[in-house]
């Protein structure tokens, strides 16, 4: 009989403790500005920056988009070296697609050094959007690309997990659903 209790604390605890961990992640994954991304790897081998930060832990690109004389263009920065790539979207398929991308079309996607997670951010500070409303905040590369830094208020945020590094307190950066569905990278809320 107390083998019995055990094991049924044991799967109480266990189920309570995926119930509330699932509910923390959907928590965090911000509503306040549209995201909507979905990249085709395929179509785009690497040395293509974005392609290239898969698997790559540690690895992360600033992502903005364009559109120039009808053709929509896809700005990628990378966080360990700054080096900028122009993504021309040409094909049929990917020129159909919706793309938006958080409060001032701009996200920062990549994976994590220590989980090798994907992981999405809005490209725009969290707290200067909250506190300043506007969208004119955008988020650099610091520290050898392990900070994402705003200029405006002059906070600091860990790459790989959004939290303040550096600055005045405040809330972490707006984070997305990030996955690699086969050859298809998405971000979205």
């Amino acid at each position: 009989m107390r083998a019995l209790s055990s094991t049924l604390f044991f799967i109480f605890y266990f189920l309570f403790f995926i119930l509330f961990s699932s509910c923390e992640v959907e928590n965090n994954i911000s509503r306040d500005y549209r995201c909507l991304f979905a990249f085709d790897t395929s179509l785009h081998p690497i040395p293509c920056q974005l392609t290239g930060i898969l698997g790559n832990p540690g690895h992360f690109c600033k992502v903005e988009a364009s559109m120039v004389n009808g053709v929509r263009h896809l700005k990628t920065t990378r966080n360990y070296d700054g080096a900028t790539e122009d993504i021309t979207i040409s094909t049929e398929r990917e020129s159909q697609a919706t793309i938006v991308l958080g409060a001032n079309n701009s996200i920062i996607i990549g994976t994590v050094s220590y989980d090798n997670r994907l992981v999405a951010y809005d490209g725009q500070c969290s707290n200067c959007l909250k506190e300043l409303n506007g969208t004119s905040y955008p988020l650099t590369w610091k520290n050898n690309g392990l900070q994402l830094h705003c200029a405006k208020c002059d906070r600091s945020y860990d790459v790989n997990n959004g939290v303040i590094a550096s600055g005045k307190g405040g809330i972490q950066l707006l984070t997305y659903y990030a996955r690699l569905d086969g050859a298809v990278l998405r971000a979205w809320n």
